[in-house]
């Protein structure tokens, strides 16, 4: 698949950094298309915005976050890392979706990790619906300060997505999660729904109280579709319309680091910043650090995934009840846990998922963990 012509290449706007920086170590689309296939992680820029009511911004989103990310230092890791440049909108909204699926269909395909930067947070309609040609189901976790299910009609593409990506058949999500939510932004029944659903919400007051609550839901996920309209604008002046309230810069960036450690994770989207507002650059420079975050946290992963191997401690929790017993695992080196839920009504069917050290604790009190009920409620 040639997929150079569906990109942009960069122009001189957007210029690279040097020495020490990340930039000097990137091979981006100028003149020559990079070669995707041996890198490690893609960036693909985004400015599609017919789905948002607010329409396409003067300024190319994407551009304005690179300049910032590539005058960061380079971290730890080899960074086999490119950039495609910015992705062509299709004649129609419809479209873009279905040659973003494309594109990350193509990158998924030889291990290279699409990082979808700008746009609409309905772009990630195509950055879902890539994961079909996949036949085996995914977890998504998503971070908004919303939950864009509006069932209205007409209503802006930006606000109803996640109703069309559950809803959509067939069906492949196996999980889904919710992070930093604000609860008096999302209707009762909407959060009602997620729980009859079995899906997972941590509401952005349960992630300012401990930000590692996070870490399971993030752990899970296969792919990760992030609002930038999460954080609070003070320190994210780059949306509208505007919030005292949301994730802070720092939370952000740990989630994002999360996300880049995690051994599953094959892509993620940074959606929704509007350079318009952003008249400083500060809302630029924070995406800029997000993303570096990813990016350190990719080349420290540890492909985690022998629970039978001598680099995981197994814990056997005698419980009163059915089941008579619950299985932990903790890696000796990162100290993750991971929980055993064998289906009940199925005893051959069964799955290891992320948990933390608190649902083991709970185990031990002789409690099943939410985690555990949750799991087993997909498991059928």
């Amino acid at each position: 698949m040639n997929l150079a012509l569906f990109f942009d290449p960069l122009t001189d706007d957007v210029p690279a950094g040097s020495g020490t920086t990340l930039g000097a170590h990137v091979a981006r689309f100028v003149d020559t298309f990079p070669d995707w296939r041996g890198a490690d992680l893609a960036i693909i820029g985004l400015n599609e915005w017919r789905g948002s009511a607010a329409g396409t911004p003067a300024a190319s989103a994407p551009d304005a976050i690179r300049p910032r990310f590539y005058q960061l230092q380079r971290g730890t890791g080899p960074c086999r890392l490119v950039d495609l440049g910015n992705l062509r909108n299709g004649l129609t909204l419809e479209d873009t979706y279905l040659r973003l699926r494309e594109i990350v269909a193509a990158l998924l395909e030889e291990k290279t990790v699409p990082i979808l930067l700008g746009g609409s947070h309905d772009l990630d309609i195509g950055q879902f619906l890539a994961y079909e040609t996949l036949d085996r189901a995914v977890s998504l976790t998503c971070i908004d300060a919303r939950v864009d299910m509006v069932e209205e009609a007409g209503v802006p593409a930006e606000d109803s997505h996640l109703r069309r990506i559950l809803m959509h058949e067939p069906n492949f999500l196996f999980n889904f999660g919710q992070l930093a939510h604000q609860q008096y932004l999302v209707p009762t029944s909407v959060l009602a729904a997620l729980e009859k659903l079995h899906f997972e919400t941590l509401r952005l007051g349960q992630i300012r109280d401990d930000v590692r609550q996070a870490e399971p839901l993030l752990r899970q996920a296969d792919l990760i579709s992030f609002d930038l309209m999460a954080l609070r604008w003070p320190e994210f002046p780059g949306y509208l319309p505007a919030s005292p309230f949301g994730l802070t810069a720092e939370e952000a960036s740990q989630l994002c680091w999360y996300a880049g450690h995690n051994d599953q994770l094959t892509s993620i989207g940074l959606y929704g910043y509007r350079p318009d507002h952003d008249l400083l650059g500060l809302a630029a420079s924070t995406a800029a650090t997000m993303l570096w975050y990813f990016v350190e946290g990719y080349y420290h992963r540890r492909y985690e995934t022998d629970f039978q191997s001598r680099r995981f401690i197994r814990y056997a929790v005698g419980l009163p009840g059915n089941p008579a017993k619950l299985v932990f695992y903790k890696a000796k080196r990162t100290e993750k846990w991971w929980m055993e839920v064998e289906s009940m009504a199925d005893h051959s069917v069964r799955r290891i998922v992320p948990c933390s050290y608190q649902d083991y604790l709970r185990a031990a009190q002789g409690d099943l963990p939410n985690r555990w009920i949750l799991t087993q409620a997909l498991l059928g």
